[in-house]
């Protein structure tokens, strides 16, 4: 072989074995990043599928918006679940959580939901009203107080399907036994949007899992109406 063809053989660029390596860790995560969102998808899924209402302690109403005092749709129809179990004596009361905002002139998700629950024949103390809360997690960590200091065992916990698998989540974390219920579907959700919900579910509980706690990010995730 001649000189002239081995330099020329030398000066043919070769791909870099750190790149190479780089490319194939970036599979690999990609992979595995596929394999976690989809096994959490089916969880997601299978709870909210799955009504798991049992006789408990205590039935526990997570918040959703409402509107001048009156509940919204989502929040309706998760105290509306609440009242036929109640009615079938699934659990002797019912908590309802949810704070407000400066906006809501004084107005509680929680509080809404009483004055709901009473004026659907739930008795005054049955109904135990938290109107702190602002979020998903300090829902979990009021309702374990409240637990806690009612000596609470055994709670359901009611709220959207998608919902139910990252509240069963955190109540685990904060000591609770709970069984999940899920509400009523309310008409037809388009594809688009039942895919952005459980993707902020998938997401929520990814950060969650990776305990995961900047602020900004979490109230992303969270958004009012969860």
């Amino acid at each position: 072989m001649s000189s002239a063809e081995t330099i020329s053989e030398e000066a043919v660029p070769k791909r870099p074995r750190k790149r190479h390596l780089l490319l194939r860790l970036i599979g690999l995560l990609l992979l595995v990043a596929i394999i976690w969102f989809g096994w959490v998808y089916s969880q997601i899924q299978a709870v909210a599928n799955r009504d798991d209402a049992a006789p408990a302690d205590a039935i526990a109403v997570f918040g959703a918006a409402e509107y001048g005092g009156r509940p919204s749709p989502v929040l309706h129809a998760r105290l509306d679940k609440a009242i036929s179990l109640y009615n079938k004596q699934i659990a002797p009361i019912v908590i309802t959580l949810g704070g407000g905002s400066d906006k809501d002139s004084g107005k509680t998700e929680g509080g809404v939901g009483r004055d709901y629950l009473l004026a659907n024949g739930v008795p005054y103390n049955k109904i135990v009203a938290e109107t702190y809360s602002i979020d998903t997690e300090q829902q979990v960590q009021r309702l374990a107080a409240i637990a806690k200091q009612r000596h609470l065992n055994r709670v359901v916990v009611v709220s959207d399907g998608t919902h139910l698998f990252r509240i069963a989540l955190l109540c685990r974390r904060a000591g609770l036994q709970v069984y999940t219920s899920p509400r009523v579907r309310l008409g037809n959700i388009d594809d688009y949007d039942a895919a952005k919900r459980t993707m902020h579910e998938v997401l929520s509980y990814t950060a969650l899992r990776l305990n995961l706690h900047i602020s900004w990010l979490h109230r992303w995730l969270e958004g009012k109406n969860s």
